[in-house]
């Protein structure tokens, strides 16, 4: 997954996504990302504890921001090498993919996508958070073999109409097989651009002889990153 306070930006075509990559290295995760959007502050407020919201069924939580039903796909089982700030792979994870679809009431909607069950396991290299400049508790490598849990939730806004309702997470080739965020969005919705607004993600390892082993990759407005995953 791709996080470190990232910013996503996507512009969607008719047969292709285009991911518009920002200049700094601002993304850490399991998929490519660069910056824009704003979160809906009726969205934001029923947030509340990150780590709740990634791990909480949002179907009923999210039916009051405009007082319409929501709907749920998945889970999708999902693997994705994970990126981090200085733009290495760190990790390969595994977890389960969720959408929760809300209509934004103007035509629009938002989707907030969950990633439960989640374990990964490190590649040597650099550490996640070792290039982020915005603090310095953080390490500067990861040897290979480290294992933890992973969760986390992104918020992806102004999302076109909708185009399907199929609950495969490609709509039109049927198929839960190599689900990704850009596949579940393109094949459910019609083009338009959209963005991942916020996200969060978190990271455990226990001891397993790291310096240090809890990671956090966020949006600035759920706190920025903290943390690492480093052995050195």
């Amino acid at each position: 997954m791709r996080r470190f306070a990232r910013r996503f930006l996507f512009a969607l075509v008719p047969a292709a996504l285009v991911v518009l990559a920002s200049a700094l290295p601002v993304a850490a995760s399991p998929e490519p990302a660069s910056g824009g959007g704003v979160t809906s502050p009726a969205l934001s407020a029923l947030i509340g504890n990150d780590d709740v919201f990634s791990l909480a069924n949002l179907s009923t939580t999210l039916a009051p921001t405009s007082g319409g039903a929501t709907q749920h796909y998945g889970p999708y089982a999902s693997t994705s090498p994970d990126s981090g700030t200085c733009g290495n792979d760190w990790a390969n994870d595994t977890f389960d993919r969720h959408f929760t679809v809300k209509s934004n009431g103007d035509g629009t909607n938002s989707v907030v996508e969950q990633f439960k069950n989640g374990s990964f396991t490190t590649m040597s290299g650099a550490s996640p958070g070792a290039c982020d400049l915005g603090y310095t508790s953080h390490g500067t490598t990861v040897t290979a073999g480290k294992s933890g849990s992973m969760h986390g939730y992104e918020i992806i806004s102004n999302v076109g109409a909708q185009t399907s309702t199929s609950p495969f997470c490609d709509a039109i080739g049927m198929t839960n097989a190599g689900c990704t965020t850009t596949t579940f969005v393109d094949t459910h919705f019609a083009p338009s651009a959209y963005a991942v607004s916020t996200f969060f993600f978190h990271y455990a390892a226990g001891d397993q002889g790291l310096l240090y082993h809890e990671w956090k990759n966020a949006s600035d407005d759920r706190g920025g990153n903290g943390g690492d995953i480093a052995t050195g």
